[in-house]
């Protein structure tokens, strides 16, 4: 019976444990996050890939969840010209650019951010390349 009741108890703690944990991930923005409401995205006006024929790719240290990629993604979206989309599996921002892309004001926008830029590379967009 004591046996029982101890067990009862125990579960009654595990999932009022597991439902606070989870109301505070709904809370926040996910890891970098928890005691803040997420990013709100920076939606760049221009959306039309056809606008966009030169691309730069930015290897990034330190994005760890969905809210590291959208910080990276806003701080990019937010200069005039570029389009970013932050991949946190790879490691990586696949920035789009109406024009030859600038890899330093990138990647300072991208250190502003709070986030470091291992690598940088720019290259015509294949499907504009002659």
């Amino acid at each position: 019976m004591m046996t029982a009741v101890v067990l009862v108890l125990l579960t009654l703690c595990v999932c009022f444990g597991i439902r606070s944990y989870a109301k505070k991930l709904r809370q926040g923005g996910g890891c970098c996050g928890e005691r803040e409401p997420a990013e709100k995205k920076v939606r760049v006006a221009d959306r039309n890939r056809s606008h966009y024929p030169y691309h730069a790719v930015l290897k990034i240290d330190g994005m760890v969840c969905a809210n590291c990629a959208r910080r990276v993604e806003n701080a990019i979206n937010r200069m005039d010209g570029y389009w970013a989309e932050a991949d946190v599996a790879g490691a990586r921002a696949n920035v789009h650019c109406k024009e030859k892309p600038d890899l330093g004001r990138l990647k300072e926008a991208v250190r502003a951010g709070g986030y470091t830029v291992l690598s940088a590379e720019c290259a015509e967009d294949a499907r504009h390349a002659g």
